[in-house]
């Protein structure tokens, strides 16, 4: 894809993740972290018809913890992961699909404990190839999401 075709992200954005039924999430855009994470506990491994899979929760609202979605997906792997603190990590890692701008695609995504953090996902580098370029001077740029609205069946 040529630099013209890029879409221009600003450093934190608004993507759906529709397969674990989570309609608004507010990220930050991260290009120092390889992999997306995303904030999960009450985590659980189980099989389902032969297929390795996870179940957690997440707080997909930031500074809103009474809105708590349980979402499941197919386990790919298990690995370590270091975050920006130097600290190792085993995390669960999923495919999930995310609906950014008009990008529609499978990304990688860690389960990590993120409740005290700002943003409750990063999106990170491998998640924004080949479709994406980030000038970190903006925000938004793909337009806002209402959670009030998308997620008011919680209320």
């Amino acid at each position: 894809m040529s630099s013209s075709n890029l879409i221009t992200l600003g450093w934190r954005e608004w993507v759906a993740l529709p397969e674990l039924n989570l309609p608004a999430f507010k990220v930050k855009v991260d290009t120092g972290a390889r992999t997306s994470a995303i904030h999960a506990h009450d985590i659980e491994r189980y099989t389902e018809n032969g297929i390795k899979m996870v179940s957690f929760s997440t707080l997909p609202v930031q500074r809103n913890s009474t809105i708590e979605r349980r979402c499941s997906a197919p386990l790919v792997d298990i690995r370590d992961v270091t975050d920006s603190g130097g600290h190792r990590e085993t995390r669960h890692v999923i495919t999930t699909q995310l609906e950014l701008a008009d990008v529609s695609k499978a990304i990688e995504v860690t389960l990590t404990e993120r409740r005290d953090m700002l943003f409750r996902m990063l999106l990170g580098r491998t998640s924004l190839m080949p479709d994406f370029v980030v000038n970190p001077a903006l925000s938004f740029t793909c337009g806002r999401r209402s959670t009030r609205l998308l997620y008011s069946d919680e209320s």
